[in-house]
C-alpha cells in the first residue's frame, strides 16, 4: 500500500490512501479503526481500479472536530472527501463494521453516485454487539474505558481476530497511537451512543435504513468471520434476508477484519464480485 497523505477536507484534516487506476472503489474501516486495516486489500484490488481508503472524520489520524456525529454525518464526510480528491464518478463502496453502515447511508443519501456494496461483518443487521461497546455508552464508564492505556489497546487488537498471531506487537502499538489522539474519546462516543446503548445497537436507525437500501438492488457482496466477536456471524442470516439479491460468504475460523485474517481469500472473492458486474 502507498504511504497515507492527508489532504484538507473542507476543514477537517484527513489520513487517506489513493491507488491505482480504473473505476472507483472506496475502503470505509470500523468504529475506532483506521485505513491500515485495509493495508493488504488496497495494494491488491489497485492492480484494476482506482482505490480511495481514508480515515474517516473523527477516527484514525484525521481530525476529530468537536461536531455532531452520526451516520448521516459520516456519509456527508465521505461525499465531500471524494469530492476533494476529484472523484465523480459512482463507485464501489466497501465497508468493514461501522463502515459497512456508512457505505449503507451513503448509498441511501446518494443513490446515484452507488454502483455496487460490499459489506463486511457490517453494522446494521443485529441488536447484538460486543459487550465492551455496549458499556461505552454508560455516562462516565465510556470516557474512563477509553483512557490510553497499553492493556486495553492489547485486548481491542485481541478481540478483532480468531487466530491470536494477527494480534502482533505493531497492531498493538498501532491501537496504542490512535488511542492517545486528542479528541478521539470524544468522537468515539458520539459514534458509538449515536448507533447504541447498553442494551446494543438501536433498532430504529437499522429499520430506516435497510429498506431504503435493499429496494435499489444494488450488487452486493456480504461477507462474515464466522468467529466474530465483535458483531455475531448469525447477523448473516439477517443481511440476507435483507438483501435476499446478495451474494453472501462465511469464512471459516475468522473474526471481525476477514480482510486481515483471510487476506487473499477476501481479495479474490472481492475482485471476482466487481469483475462480475462492471
Amino acid at each position: 500500500m502507498n504511504s497515507p497523505e492527508f489532504i484538507q477536507v473542507q476543514s477537517v484534516r484527513t489520513r487517506h490512501v489513493m491507488q491505482g487506476e480504473g473505476g472507483p472503489v472506496v475502503l470505509l474501516h470500523g468504529i475506532g479503526q483506521s485505513l491500515d486495516d485495509w493495508s493488504d486489500t488496497v495494494p491488491a484490488l489497485a492492480q484494476r481500479w482506482r482505490v480511495y481508503a481514508p480515515d474517516l472524520i473523527g477516527f484514525g489520524l484525521t481530525d476529530k472536530p468537536d461536531v455532531p456525529y452520526s451516520l448521516a454525518g459520516l456519509a456527508r464526510f465521505v461525499k465531500h472527501y471524494l469530492k476533494t480528491v476529484g472523484e465523480t464518478r459512482p463507485a464501489t463502496l466497501i465497508g468493514n463494521s461501522l463502515g459497512g453502515a456508512v457505505a449503507q447511508q451513503y448509498a441511501a443519501l446518494y443513490p446515484q453516485e452507488v454502483n455496487k456494496l460490499v459489506l463486511v461483518n457490517s453494522a446494521g443487521f443485529g441488536r447484538e454487539v460486543t459487550p465492551a461497546l455496549r458499556l461505552l455508552s454508560v455516562p462516565g464508564l465510556g470516557e474512563r474505558l477509553l483512557r490510553p492505556d497499553p492493556r486495553n489497546s492489547a485486548r481491542t487488537v485481541k478481540a478483532l481476530f480468531h487466530d491470536p498471531a494477527f494480534a502482533t506487537p505493531e497492531r498493538r502499538s498501532q491501537a496504542q497511537l490512535l488511542a492517545g489522539q486528542p479528541d478521539r474519546a470524544r468522537a468515539f462516543l458520539r459514534v458509538a451512543r449515536h448507533l447504541g446503548d447498553w442494551r446494543g445497537i438501536h433498532a430504529p436507525w437499522r429499520a430506516a435504513l435497510l429498506p431504503q437500501v435493499a429496494q435499489q438492488q444494488l450488487p452486493t457482496l456480504i461477507v462474515w468471520g464466522e468467529q466474530d466477536r465483535i458483531l455475531p456471524a448469525k447477523h448473516l442470516d439477517q443481511a440476507r434476508r435483507v438483501y435476499p439479491h446478495a451474494q453472501t460468504h462465511l469464512f471459516a475460523h475468522t473474526g471481525h477484519l476477514p480482510q486481515v485474517e483471510r487476506a487473499d481469500e477476501f481479495n479474490a472473492l472481492v475482485q471476482q464480485f466487481l469483475e462480475a458486474h462492471p
